[in-house]
């Protein structure tokens, strides 16, 4: 029942060998399952970070590469359109338009370097960087089976596509994948505050980009949906830096 479901979340979410590609559709009709990839991506960075304990810095730009290279860069892309989107001068035909065009420019490079460094300054502050990596991973993919459940398409694509199969119950579907983070935090002795302070970001986040997304493009698309994975990890590293 899950293989097909969860093979066609990572075969959509990362650049995994997975073999043969699984109906899109058996994603679509469980978007709810985004947090696992979460999972596996943040895993694989924890692993990488555990072993730069004498090297944060080094650690962080690894770990962030490791969960951008994995994933395709497909959410950052949809994080560089939406600087575009965001700085557009006009109404909102031309946001839209800036949105969703192929090229990037000031409004793109400056999200995206802004929020590079972000996470890589959280990272690096942090005393329990695995564990934030692996914690802002789900709650990015969180983030997204939010917006993809509740997110109004403003434009037919493979956000309305998934939106389409998607029910009101999803979110609370993708919070309750999200509650093993209770357990992973002994394994890294980290601070029930802090998983409470991501919790919080985790939600607080995709309800802000949903609210952006009506107010600046009349609804949300897939780039607005990745961005906000990009946006919600980097403010959870922070807030890793923020609250240690």
């Amino acid at each position: 029942m899950w293989a097909d479901p969860v093979r066609a979340m990572l075969q959509f979410t990362t650049i995994l060998p997975l073999g043969k590609p699984a109906p899109f559709e058996a994603f679509c009709r469980h978007s709810y399952t985004y947090p696992l990839a979460g999972y596996v991506t943040g895993g694989i960075a924890a692993a990488i970070l555990l072993f730069f304990p004498e090297k944060p810095l080094i650690g962080a730009v690894l770990g962030l590469a490791a969960v951008l290279i994995l994933s395709g860069c497909n959410h950052f892309d949809g994080l560089l359109d939406l600087g575009d989107g965001l700085m557009a001068h006009g109404d909102r035909e031309r946001r839209v338009k800036a949105l969703t065009d192929r090229t990037i420019g000031a409004g793109g490079v400056s999200a995206g370097i802004i929020t590079v460094a972000l996470a890589i300054a959280g990272l690096a502050s942090c005393p329990f960087p695995a564990f934030a990596i692996l914690a802002g991973e789900v709650a990015g993919r969180f983030s997204m089976a939010f917006l993809s459940a509740y997110g109004r398409p403003f434009s037919e694509g493979i956000h309305a596509c998934v939106h389409r199969f998607a029910r009101p119950q999803f979110g609370l579907y993708a919070f309750v994948l999200c509650l093993p983070l209770l357990l992973f935090r002994y394994l890294f002795h980290v601070t029930p505050f802090f998983v409470l302070a991501v919790f919080i970001v985790m939600l607080v986040v995709p309800c802000g980009m949903l609210l952006l997304g009506r107010k600046m493009f009349g609804g949300v698309n897939g780039d607005v949906t990745g961005a906000s994975c990009e946006i919600t990890r980097a403010i959870v590293l922070v807030v890793a830096a923020m609250v240690s």
